[in-house]
């Protein structure tokens, strides 16, 4: 028998705060394979030798174990001629949405929620 929190009561009414996706977004690093490396036919050796950043760094990225930092994101968007607000705009979503699954996760946690 599952005992209902006035936390998952709130979190099932009111859906997803301001700000945060109502699902999960896209990792900057697959959104970066799927719509420019794997398009492009780059291999993350020889896009990582174009960004100037480590093969090891480029793969931890793609594979959503590393942060787009500002940095990369500025490589990233000289490279592909885009915007560097927009890869961190796409790590924002993806941190937000991690956030408030962790404090969905732990209802005592959630602020104004007792």
């Amino acid at each position: 028998m599952m005992v209902t929190t006035a936390w998952h009561q709130l979190s099932a009414t009111q859906g997803t705060p301001p700000g945060v996706p109502p699902r999960a977004p896209w990792h900057p690093g697959h959104f970066l394979n799927r719509n420019y490396l794997a398009p492009m036919g780059l291999s993350q050796t020889n896009a990582a030798r174009l960004l100037g950043v480590s093969r090891r760094r480029l793969h931890e990225l793609v594979r959503g174990q590393r942060s787009m930092t500002p940095d990369t994101a500025i490589r990233c968007a000289l490279v592909f001629r885009s915007d560097a607000t927009f890869w961190l705009a796409l790590q924002a979503a993806w941190d937000n949405f991690q956030a408030w699954k962790l404090l969905r996760s732990r209802p005592g946690h959630a602020p104004g929620i007792r």
